[in-house]
Order: C-alpha cells, then structure tokens, then sequence
C-alpha cells in the first residue's frame, strides 16, 4: 500500500512537470520563414552594409544584460543606435529586426528614431549579420517570450531560476546557408528619357528628371514611397499634362521638354552620370550638347510645407534657371502664401568621391541645374529607410508641389509675366489639373515591389516595373530611348552582393537547465520506487504498527 502511494506521488510530479512543458510551447516545435538581409554594397572601393549572414545562436531580448553570441530579437520600436551599438560591443550573433505590417500603426516619434539609427547603421561596415523580417503571430510569440523571459531579471534568484527551468522557452535562429557570399558585378542600370518638342529648329531644353530607385535597411523592403516614388509621380503627372499643351500648335511653347528617369540614384547617382556622359561625350546630337536652359531634379516631394531649392552655385541674374526660381516663388507667394520656400547653396567638394544630390551631376558639367526636394539636408534619414511607405505620403501635399513645379513651368515658357498675366492666374486646372486618383495608383504602383537598384534588373516584377514606366512614357512622349549601362566587371562602379533574402528555422526548444531538472525528477521517482522495494516489509510492520495504536 506505501508502495503504490510512493509511486502515485512520484507519477503526479512527473504528470506536472509534463503539463508545464507543455503549456510553455506551442504546438509547432520549428518555423521556417523568409529574412532580409542588411544592405551589402561597395561604392567606389568604400564598403558599407553588413559583411556576415550565417546565424546559429538563442533567441535573446535587446533588454538582457548578455548578449555575447545571441541572436538580438527587437521590434521597431526598439531599435535605436545604443541598442545597435551595445549588440556590437558585446559580440552578438546577429540582430533581428520584427517590420509591422502596417507602419501607421507606429507612432510618429518611433518611426523618426528607427529611421535616424538605421541611417547611422548604414554609413558604417558589419561583420554581425542584420536581417529584417515582417511580423506574424509565431515571431510575435517569440518575441513576447524572450521578453517575458528579460523582464523576470528583476525578480528574486529563486523565481528566475524556477522559471528557466520549468516554463521558459529557448529559440534557436538557424540560417542554414553555409555557401560563401559572392560579389555581384553584372548590374545594368536603366535610364529612360523622352522628349516633348518645341516650336522652332534652335528651341533650348528644359530637363526635368527623377530617380526611380529605392533604398533603405534591407534591399527587399525598401518601397521609397516619399523618396523618391514622389518625384517620379509628379514628373509622369507633368509628363501627361504638358503633353497636352505640346499636342497643339497654338499651345506649344519655344522650349522642348525632356524628361529622364534614372536608375542608380541611391548609389552615388550612377545612373545619371552615365546618361550624361553618353550624351555629352558619345552621341553625336543630342538635346544636352544644344541649349540647355536648366535642368530640374525632383526628390522627395510627397510632404511637409517647405520646399528647398538646393543649386551648387548660385544663380546669376537674368539667366534661364534664376528666372525660374522667380516665377516658382511668384506661384507660391500667390496661391500657397503658406509654404516656405528657400534656397540652400552648397558647393561640390571635388575631393569626394560621391555628391549629395542629383543636379550636382549635371553642374560637373557646367549643365544650369537645381535639385526640388522639401528636405534640407542631403543627408536626411528620410532619403532611404525601410519605413518610407505609402503611410508617409502626404497626397495633398504631393499634388500642391507638382502644381507648383507645374505653373512655374507654364509662367516661365509662355513667358506669362512679361505678358502682363496676373500673379495668381492658374493654367492647370480642369482637364489640365493633376487627378487626385492617377496619382495615388501612380503611387501605388511604384511602391507595390521594392525598387532597390540591386534587384531591378534580377526579378520579373521588378523588371516588369522598369517596362511599365518605359510604357508611360511612350504614351506621352516621342523620341523615348531605354539606355541600359551594364558595368565593367573588371572595375565595376557599384560592387553588390548576394544571399539577401535567408530562409531561416526558428526551433521552440526547451533550455538545457530544464533536461537537468527533468533529470532530477526522474530519478526522484526511480529513488522512492527502489527504496520502496527494498524496504517494503520493514515499512509494511511500521505501517502496521501505527495503523493499531491509532485504534486502540
């Protein structure tokens, strides 16, 4: 009887231990899912981005005191530069980094600091290896867990190591791709470029360009809705209503009208530099060795009040490009008094490699020309972050700058204040107005795959993207040219590489303290059954003993 009790109790232990183990986990042991990687990339013989990608380490929370060969789990609103510093000085394994998937969801203030340190984590080389994931309801368990499991460092010994022991869980990050990152040199940039012609043999051109391609943390999540899906929206949109007025003589101006849209932008302008030098330098006519009047690149328009004239040196008087930046102030002072307009001066350095923005590509070759853009400094995290998507665009805003960008235009062709127009007369309006529902499918259009340069030469829809783009401007414009710039692999500009998206295992395990205090009980058991056995008479005669004083 004392031995069947003996081993009732020692199953009832062994029954909770089991019911502990099991309430901790979930049904599904291991979860494969799809990471990005950190961008990788070598500019001008410069390294930047994240070196390594194998990862074989636990699952930790940026708040536990060691992070030393851990994986750092963090959501967006946990990454700061600190945090990412302190992974480094500790030796991480890696960080992982949760995305929302809705980003308006995150209040304003988190996006600004996300974007903030994940600009200052770009400008550096990396050996520790950064992948980017969006969330779902495994890797938001994972991540509760590991929290769960930091924030109980502040509770007593006992309790933390009661815990770990018997209802904690430990994730193992495995990416199983062992083969060696290889450099990829075979990239080929497109440019687009088309033309309106104006009246007259010896009309001077007026260039009106953007770059089409995104940046940010990770290659396969940077959508760049503000920066720069914006500039190219406004310039299709210009595209579309200056063909308009182009279509009649009475209407077309003495000016012809190129548009450009370039590749390479994120990455010192590649493309843009190439486009100049095959037409300065290669052609045999071309619009840029005539008369140029200016050249006017537009970047990252979709928000804010204030819009930047940003020029290398500044403008004489009496010269195409000051005449304009009049007209554009004369358009905002009148219809939209409460946008700032400013102008920002800054020379090139000739000593850098790179140039800070696209009009400084031109002013290299003594091409007039001046970057539109509502950011002041060319070094603002808004220019390339993972963040930067459709809840970022402003499309009020969007369409205020184009119709600025677009009446100046008009007011500087048709010579309209010589003529003795009044300042507030608006040219754009009905069916010459910019349609509110054209411009959010233009917008939802460029942001529905990621434009990182490394992939849109590589993958069918991105490479459908570029075609599309080449489609639109056909429909709107004449003498259209694709000019593809494929790199010499031999001295390659822009140096990319692989293994940018990981297939990555997730395994729910139990930690190794937890198999030693299995251990224990089981031989907690094993102990009372044997000692049981080996004394059943001597404990039946005590037993028995008690059971008849208790009734005399």
């Amino acid at each position: 009887m004392l031995l069947r009790g003996a081993s009732v109790a020692a199953v009832l232990l062994l029954l909770c231990v089991q019911s502990l183990y099991g309430s901790a986990l979930p049904a599904v042991s291991s979860y494969e899912f799809t990471a990005y990687r950190m961008q990788q990339y070598n500019v001008v013989q410069q390294k930047h981005g994240c070196r390594g990608a194998i990862v074989v380490a636990e699952a930790r929370a940026a708040d536990e005191p060691v992070l030393n060969r851990r994986c750092v789990i963090m959501k967006v609103v946990d990454f700061t530069t600190e945090k990412y510093l302190e992974a480094q000085r500790q030796s991480a394994a890696a960080i992982m980094i949760l995305l929302p998937k809705n980003i308006s969801s995150v209040p304003h203030e988190n996006v600004q600091s996300f974007m903030v340190s994940e600009s200052e984590a770009l400008q550096k080389v990396n050996l520790m290896p950064v992948y980017v994931v969006p969330e779902d309801e495994q890797l938001l368990y994972m991540y509760e867990e590991v929290k769960q499991a930091a924030a109980t460092r502040t509770s007593s010994i006992f309790i933390r190591v009661l815990r770990s022991m018997v209802t904690a869980t430990a994730f193992q990050i495995l990416v199983s791709n062992n083969s060696p990152i290889k450099a990829i040199t075979d990239n080929t940039i497109v440019t687009l470029e088309g033309v309106l012609p104006g009246t007259g043999e010896d009309a001077p051109t007026i260039v009106i360009t953007a770059h089409y391609d995104s940046f940010g943390l990770a290659p396969w999540l940077s959508y760049g809705a503000d920066s720069n899906g914006s500039g190219v929206t406004i310039l299709l949109e210009l595209a579309r209503l200056f063909q308009k007025l182009y279509s009649s003589p009475s209407t077309r101006p003495p000016y012809n009208l190129m548009f450009s849209l370039t590749g390479g932008g994120k990455y010192n302008f590649l493309g843009t530099k190439r486009w100049i030098e095959e037409n300065l330098d290669h052609a045999e006519s071309s619009l840029l060795h005539d008369n140029v009047a200016f050249v006017l690149c537009l970047d990252t328009l979709a928000n804010s009040d204030k819009l930047y004239m940003h020029v290398s040196r500044p403008p004489k008087q009496d010269t195409p490009l000051q005449s304009f930046i009049q007209q554009m102030e004369e358009v905002v002072s009148s219809r939209f008094p409460w946008v700032k307009v400013g102008l920002v001066h800054k020379k090139i350095n000739l000593v850098e490699s790179t140039v800070a923005w696209e009009h400084e590509r031109y002013s290299l070759r003594r091409i007039p020309s001046f970057t539109l853009s509502h950011l002041e400094d060319p070094k603002s995290e808004l220019r390339g972050s993972i963040l930067d998507t459709m809840s970022q665009v402003d499309f009020r805003k969007l369409k205020r700058n184009g119709l600025i960008i677009a009446e100046a235009l008009a007011r500087y062709m048709y010579n309209l204040s010589d003529k003795g127009s009044p300042k507030d007369v608006q040219v754009f309006k009905g069916q010459l107005d910019f349609q509110d529902g054209r411009m959010t499918n233009l917008m939802s259009f460029l942001t529905s795959v990621p434009r990182a340069t490394q992939l849109l030469d590589k993958e069918p829809s991105h490479i459908l993207l570029v075609n599309s783009l080449e489609h639109e401007f056909k429909r709107y414009l004449q003498q259209v040219h694709r000019h593809a710039f494929r790199q010499d692999k031999r001295d390659p500009d822009i140096t990319f590489f692989d293994q940018m998206d990981q297939p990555i295992v997730m395994y729910r395990v139990k930690p190794a303290a937890f198999d030693l205090f299995l251990g224990g009980c089981i031989a907690a058991y094993l102990g009372i059954v044997y000692y049981a056995i080996q004394n059943c008479g001597y404990l039946y005669t005590k037993l028995k003993a008690a059971v008849k004083s208790k009734h005399q």
